[in-house]
């Protein structure tokens, strides 16, 4: 923790928006956007390094195990908002995938002052969810410097959990206490060291393509369908019989009338039509196929 803070990328001076202050609202946008352009280019350098993220934590999931992000201020709520979000996409269990954010739940809506400084405050919240070598734990920090991630990281190590440290500065702190290290360089923000803007979008970009990937490869889509979609409420029940529909083409009536026989498992109900079965027999089918629609509707036309 002995470097300069105002050495590292993401506390540098933008040299194209020296001016902003004295900029119209239009070329604030313009230098904004001009910025947000480079981000996409900077995470596709960093694809393979986060494949390594999507394996462990696959595995992870396949093995009974979880996937735990781990991050303070802007870092800690973009896992958080990627973890709950996998509920209503996904149908997992809350717990499957978690979101920990230094000072506790609180800390989502106003920060708690010192709580990142803690590393021991990183290995409580580990220690208080059981965390167990079948695990993956992902510790996000723009600066790669924040001690409640490095504490974290250190003692899933300690536990045999896999781990990976997400950045945005080369040779991150982070990325010596991790299995994989993945260090998006953005460059220097609009506003200098606040990683709310760039930084936050890169990690955001990559929490994505993990989540979402790992759980592609867990069957929980059918071509690009969300077929595994939690149906919670009108509007999901309306997109869950349109993706029946896509699927099987069937009608409105018979896709309506096959989901709520499924009790609104949508992969339940599209396995029901395409293989001609019960409920019960579309169920054994998905799970002889480790949840994959397609391996399903294989096995039942043997």
């Amino acid at each position: 923790m002995k470097e300069k803070l105002g050495l590292l990328t993401t506390e540098s001076r933008n040299q194209y928006s020296m001016n902003i202050d004295s900029a119209t609202p239009i070329e604030i946008l313009q230098i904004m956007n001009d910025e947000d352009q480079k981000i996409a280019l900077a995470v596709k350098e960093v694809l393979p390094d986060v494949e390594v993220a999507v394996n462990y934590a696959v595995k992870s999931l396949k093995n009974g195990g979880r996937l735990i992000y781990m991050g303070a201020g802007t870092s800690g709520r973009l896992g958080v908002l990627d973890a709950v979000e996998c509920p209503p996409t996904f149908s997992t269990n809350p717990n499957l995938v978690q979101g920990l954010i230094a000072g506790g739940d609180g800390a989502y809506v106003k920060a708690v002052e010192g709580a990142e400084d803690r590393p021991d405050f990183g290995e409580n919240d580990l220690r208080a969810i059981h965390l167990t070598a079948n695990d993956t734990v992902i510790g996000l920090a723009a600066s790669g410097r924040t001690p409640y991630v490095i504490g974290a990281l250190q003692y899933a190590r300690s536990v045999g959990a896999k781990t990976v440290a997400i950045s945005c500065n080369k040779d991150a702190t982070i990325s010596k206490e991790a299995d994989q290290a993945i260090e998006v360089v953005v460059g220097p923000e609009v506003l200098t060291g606040s990683t709310r803007l760039k930084a936050a979008t890169a990690q955001k970009m990559i929490l994505n393509m993990i989540s979402t990937s790992s759980m592609i490869l867990l069957g929980k889509a059918y071509e690009n369908l969300m077929v595994d979609v939690h149906v919670s409420n009108k509007k999901l029940k309306e997109r869950a019989i349109n993706i029946i529909r896509k699927i099987t083409n069937v009608s409105y009536d018979e896709a309506l009338e096959t989901l709520e026989k499924a009790n609104n498992q949508v992969k339940i109900a599209i396995v029901m039509i395409m293989a001609k079965t019960t409920v019960e027999e579309a169920t054994r089918l998905l799970a002889e196929a480790d949840g994959y629609v397609k391996k399903a509707v294989e096995i039942a036309k043997g």
